[in-house]
């Protein structure tokens, strides 16, 4: 996972709405990760982005989700992983 060194980490205790990219919400700090049996990994890049998503539960990785964006920061790609399984989503680019 060389991409996430460059990416700025952050925890949360769920997420909201359907679309993609997910919208993590409630944010945690390092200390209730404590106690926390299943939460949400983002890694952000320099521009608040969220680049890869992984819900965690009980410290194994889920699932995974892993995005691309365009040069206007929409979402042009979406990698989701799931029971060892990768499905790809393509996002047509609008004007």
């Amino acid at each position: 996972m060389n991409q996430e060194s460059s990416l700025i980490c952050r925890h949360f205790v769920s997420y909201s709405g359907v679309k993609l990219p997910l919208k993590l919400v409630n944010e945690l700090t390092e200390a209730g990760l404590n106690n926390r049996n299943t939460f949400y990994r983002g890694y952000f890049d320099t521009l608040g982005r969220l680049r890869v998503c992984q819900k965690i539960v009980y410290g194994e990785v889920e699932s995974e989700h892993r995005y691309q964006y365009d040069d206007k920061g929409r979402l042009k790609h979406a990698l989701i992983i799931e029971d060892g399984e990768e499905r790809g989503l393509d996002f047509n680019e609008q004007v």
